[in-house]
C-alpha cells in the first residue's frame, strides 16, 4: 500500500484509477502502454481493413453482403480499441497489486474474427459470389 506522501504526488486521475497497491518499476509500467498502443494500432487496421473493403466495390460482389462484411472488420477494431483499454488497466493493477497478471482475452477474439472475416471472403470468391 503507498503512503499518503506518495499518493499526494500522483494526479487525483492517477488516484481514481488506481487507488491502492504500489508503483510497479517504470519499465513495466511503459512495457504495457506499448503493448496497449501496439493493440490500438491492430485496431486501427482492421477499422482501415473494413472502410477499404467498403470503399472499393468488387465487381460482382453483393454490395449488402460487403457492407455486412466491412461493418463486422470494423466492429472487431472497435472491440479490441475497447479491450486494450481493458487490458492495459488489468494489467496496471495487477502490477500494482502483485497480483498475476491476467489472461489476454482479446487474443482469441483477435483470431477467430480474423479467421472468420478471411473465410468468409474466401468463400464468396470460391463459389462465385464475389466475382
Amino acid at each position: 500500500m503507498t503512503s499518503d506522501s506518495e499518493n499526494d504526488d500522483r494526479s487525483r486521475f492517477a488516484r481514481a484509477v488506481f487507488p491502492d497497491g504500489e508503483e510497479p518499476d517504470p519499465r513495466f509500467t511503459l512495457a504495457n502502454e506499448r503493448t496497449f498502443l501496439a493493440w490500438t494500432r491492430t485496431s486501427l487496421a482492421f477499422l482501415a481493413g473494413g472502410i477499404a473493403f467498403e470503399a472499393f466495390p468488387i465487381e460482382g460482389f453483393d454490395p449488402t453482403l460487403r457492407t455486412g462484411i466491412a461493418v463486422f472488420i470494423i466492429a472487431v477494431g472497435m472491440l479490441i480499441a475497447a479491450g486494450a483499454a481493458g487490458r492495459w488497466m488489468h494489467v496496471e493493477r495487477a502490477m500494482r497489486n502483485g497480483r498475476p497478471l491476467p489472461v489476454p482475452a482479446i487474443v482469441p477474439l483477435l483470431s477467430l474474427s480474423a479467421l472468420i472475416a478471411a473465410a468468409a471472403v474466401l468463400v464468396l470468391f470460391f463459389t462465385g459470389e464475389g466475382t
